[in-house]
C-alpha cells in the first residue's frame, strides 16, 4: 500500500487505526496494532492519571513506532492527562467529546498530531476550524458513544469528505479489507477501527465480553439512553431493563439513577454480562474469532488488497 495523507501525517505502513476504547485498549493492544504497521490508540478515558502514566511508559517500551492516546475531554481530569502526553511526547493525541478548541493548539505548539472525532459536518467543520491536523467522522453503526443524529457511515463520510479539506478518518461499521476500502471508496482517507480489535488477544476487556462478542448476531445491539449520551449496547439483560424503564416512561432522572455508576467498567473489564454495559458496534456480527491484533491487520491489508484487485479486475465502466 503506497503512502497516503494519512500514513504520512502519522508516519504509519497502513492507514488503519484502532480505537481509543475504554476498559479495552491499554499499552498492550496500542503496541501491538503499532508494531504491526498500523496507528495503536490508549484509551485513556477510563484510566486514572497514575494509571495513564504507567501505560504510557509500558508503551513506549513495548513498541518503538509511532502510537496515539485518545483524550476524551469530559474526563474530570483531562488537564492531568494532557501533562503526561506532554511529559511522554506522545507523538498524536485523538480528542473526542467535547471542543476541539480547548486544548488543540497546546498541543501542537508542543509538535504533536491532534486528530478530533465528530459525528456531524457541522462538527468536522468546527475541529477544522480549531487546526486539528484530521478528523475522524464515526457513523452511527459505532459501538460505544455515539452520535445522536443516527447518521450512517455510508451517509457521513461522503457529506464530510465534501465539506473539510483535512485528512478524513472513517469509522463506525468498519471491521474488514472491504469495509476499509469501501470507505475510502466514500472518500475517507484511512480508517479507525474499535470493535475487532476488542476481540483481540491483546485487548483489555474480559474474557466473557470478547466471547459474547464474537457470538453477537445480526441485529444483537441497539443505540439507547439519548436522553443521558447515545451509547450502543450488546441486547443482555441491563438493556432489556432500560426498555422496560422506557415502556414505563421513565424521567431523565429515573433513567440516570438506572444506568448508576461503573456499569461500562462492569460489563466491558470485569466480565458481568448481567448488569453490565456492553459497549460494541453493528459490526460485531462479522466478528467469529479472537485473533492476535498483529493477524487482524494483517488480514483487514489482505482482504484489502483483495477486494481492490477484485474491483480492478472487473474493470466496471458504464458508458
Amino acid at each position: 500500500m503506497s503512502e497516503n495523507r494519512i500514513t504520512q501525517l502519522f508516519g504509519i505502513k497502513y492507514p488503519l487505526i484502532q480505537a481509543g476504547m475504554i476498559w479495552c485498549s491499554g499499552y498492550k493492544l496500542a503496541a501491538a496494532v503499532s508494531n504491526a504497521g498500523g496507528l495503536g490508540i490508549i484509551g485513556s478515558g477510563s484510566m486514572y492519571p497514575d494509571v495513564l502514566d504507567e501505560h504510557l511508559q509500558k508503551c513506549k517500551k513495548a513498541t518503538d513506532k509511532p502510537f496515539a492516546v485518545n483524550l476524551p475531554m469530559i474526563y474530570p481530569d483531562i488537564d492531568k492527562h494532557v501533562e503526561l502526553v506532554l511529559k511522554h511526547k506522545v507523538p498524536v493525541v485523538f480528542t473526542s467529546a467535547g471542543n476541539p478548541k480547548t486544548w488543540t493548539s497546546k498541543l501542537k505548539d508542543a509538535g504533536i498530531k491532534v486528530v478530533h472525532v465528530t459525528a456531524s459536518v457541522k462538527f468536522a467543520l468546527k475541529a477544522q476550524e480549531a487546526g486539528v491536523d484530521a478528523v475522524v467522522a464515526e457513523g452511527f453503526e459505532a459501538g460505544g458513544h455515539n452520535g445522536i443524529d443516527e447518521t450512517t457511515t455510508m451517509t457521513l463520510i461522503p457529506a464530510v469528505r465534501q465539506a473539510i479539506t483535512i485528512p478524513l478518518i472513517a469509522a463506525g461499521g468498519i471491521a474488514t479489507g472491504r469495509g476499509m476500502l469501501a470507505a475510502m471508496a466514500l472518500g475517507a482517507d484511512g480508517v479507525q477501527i474499535g470493535s475487532r480489535f476488542v476481540a483481540s488477544l491483546e485487548s483489555s476487556a474480559h474474557e466473557n465480553f470478547k466471547k459474547t462478542v464474537i457470538n453477537t448476531p445480526d441485529g444483537g445491539t441497539q443505540l439507547t439512553l439519548k436522553e443521558l449520551t447515545p451509547v450502543r449496547l450488546i441486547k443482555n439483560d441491563f438493556f432489556n431493563k432500560v426498555q422496560g424503564a422506557y415502556q414505563n416512561k421513565a424521567s431523565v432522572e429515573e433513567l440516570k439513577n438506572l444506568l448508576g455508576r461503573g456499569r461500562a467498567k462492569k460489563g466491558m473489564f470485569e466480565g458481568d454480562l448481567t448488569e453490565g454495559e456492553l459497549e460494541i458496534g453493528q459490526i460485531a456480527s462479522v466478528i467469529k474469532e479472537i485473533l492476535p491484533a498483529a493477524e487482524i491487520v494483517r488480514e483487514i491489508i489482505s482482504e484489502y488488497h483483495q477486494a481492490l484487485k477484485e474491483l480492478t479486475g472487473k474493470q466496471y465502466q458504464f458508458e
